[in-house]
């Protein structure tokens, strides 16, 4: 999409390409996004479908969509957003910009990290490091 598109690299070698977050306010999703991820999240407009790019460099990347009636809450599939190294500092910001806490930070066995969070929409996502820090 934009001026992010996915690289072959991605698309032949990662069974997730892309992926679409539902939100009603694109707003507030965008300030919770940008804060917790430590990211830049970029507000564009296609055909006139407004919509916010997360800053993905090379890697797999994603959008916040305005559908609100997709918001499905504590169900469903479980996206894991990577956190590396500031999943305490992410954790702590999620209810600074109007998200919860579901579960706290706890360890997956060899694979780090992880927290389980609704984002400022109501969304169920979870942050991901390899280290708890």
């Amino acid at each position: 999409m934009g001026s992010f598109p996915m690289s072959e690299t991605n698309t032949i070698n990662n069974r997730a390409v892309w992926f679409d977050i539902p939100v009603s306010d694109l707003d507030r999703a965008v300030a919770f996004y940008k804060a917790v991820l430590a990211i830049d999240v970029h507000k564009q407009d296609f055909d006139g479908l407004q919509f916010a790019v997360l800053d993905h460099g090379p890697g797999n990347g994603g959008c916040l969509v305005i559908k609100p009636d997709e918001v499905i809450g504590d169900k469903g599939l479980l996206l894991y957003l990577g956190v590396e190294g500031r999943i305490r500092d992410a954790e702590a910001k999620v209810a600074e910009h109007g998200g919860k806490v579901v579960e706290s930070t706890h360890a997956i066995g060899p694979h780090g990290c992880r927290a389980i969070v609704l984002d400022s929409e109501g969304n169920r996502i979870v942050l991901h490091s390899q280290v708890d820090a």
